[in-house]
C-alpha cells in the first residue's frame, strides 16, 4: 500500500507542476505539499467510504489546458456534480449510456493535453547539459519499458515482483529521482571541487578617498622610497 501511495504522490507532484505551468502559478515545495496533504484527506475519507484512493488524475490537467477554465469554483461543481451521480443510479445511468467512441475521442485529446503539458515542463530543463539529457532519456526508456515489453513482467519476473514494478510511473519516476541525485545532486558537489573563498581586499581609508592633505603628503613618500630601493611604485 506505502508503494501504491508513493506512485500517487508522483502523480500528483506532477500534475500540480502542470497545472502551475498551464495557469501560469508558481509552484513551490509548499504547493506540493498542500496538494499532497489534500490527496491524504481524501484517500482518507475514501477509505472510511469503502471507496479507492483519490488523487489529481491527470484527465483533470488536459481538461484545464483544453478549456482554459481555470477557475476553482468548477472543481467544486464537478464534485457536487459526482455526489449527486454516486447517490442517484440512475443519474448515474445516463452518464454511463455515452457511447465509447465519444469517450474515446475525448479521452484521446485529453491525454495529448497531458503529454503536451508535460513536454512544456521539460521544455524548461537545458536539455543542452548531458547530465540532464541522460535523466531524461533513461527515464522515459523506463516508464515505457512495461509499455513496450509487458511479457517481460508475465513470464520472467516474480509475480509479486512483477505487481511492483510493472508500472511506467514507477520505473520512470524512481529512474528519475535517481539519476537526478546522482547527476545533479552528489555529483554536482563533487564535480566543482571544494570552493575556496578568497578574501576582498581592504577598503581604502577614509582620508585617502577624500583626499585628504594626509594622503597627498604620503604618496611622494612612499614614491621617494620606491624609488631609493630600485623598484617600481606599486599602482
Amino acid at each position: 500500500m506505502l508503494i501504491v501511495m508513493l506512485i500517487t504522490m508522483v502523480e500528483t507532484t506532477g500534475d500540480t507542476y502542470a497545472v502551475g505551468d498551464i495557469v501560469g502559478k508558481d509552484v513551490d515545495s509548499e504547493t506540493v505539499a498542500r496538494a499532497l496533504r489534500a490527496d491524504g484527506a481524501a484517500t482518507a475519507l475514501g477509505g472510511v467510504l469503502n471507496s479507492f484512493p483519490y488523487v489529481a488524475f491527470a484527465e483533470n490537467v488536459g481538461l484545464v489546458r483544453m478549456t482554459k477554465v481555470k477557475s476553482r469554483f468548477v472543481v467544486v461543481a464537478a464534485g457536487v456534480f459526482m455526489i449527486v451521480l454516486g447517490l442517484l443510479p440512475k443519474a448515474a445511468a445516463i452518464v454511463a449510456a455515452v457511447p465509447h467512441g465519444v469517450l474515446g475521442g475525448a479521452a484521446t485529446v485529453m491525454f495529448g493535453m497531458v503529454a503536451l503539458a508535460g513536454i512544456q515542463t521539460l521544455a524548461k530543463v537545458d536539455l543542452k547539459e548531458e547530465k540532464n539529457a541522460l535523466v531524461v532519456g533513461v527515464s522515459l526508456a523506463f516508464a515505457l519499458f512495461p509499455a513496450t515489453v509487458p511479457l517481460y513482467f508475465d513470464e520472467h519476473m516474480d509475480a509479486d515482483l512483477s505487481s511492483l514494478l510493472n508500472s511506467g510511473v514507477t520505473l520512470g519516476a524512481t529512474a528519475a529521482i535517481v539519476l537526478n541525485l546522482v547527476f545533479n545532486g552528489l555529483g554536482k558537489d563533487d564535480a566543482h571541487g571544494p570552493r575556496v573563498e578568497i578574501p576582498a581586499p581592504a577598503a581604502a581609508p577614509a582620508a585617502e578617498r577624500a583626499g585628504s592633505p594626509a594622503a597627498e603628503s604620503a604618496e611622494p613618500a612612499t614614491a621617494g622610497g620606491a624609488e631609493e630601493a630600485g623598484t617600481t611604485p606599486a599602482p
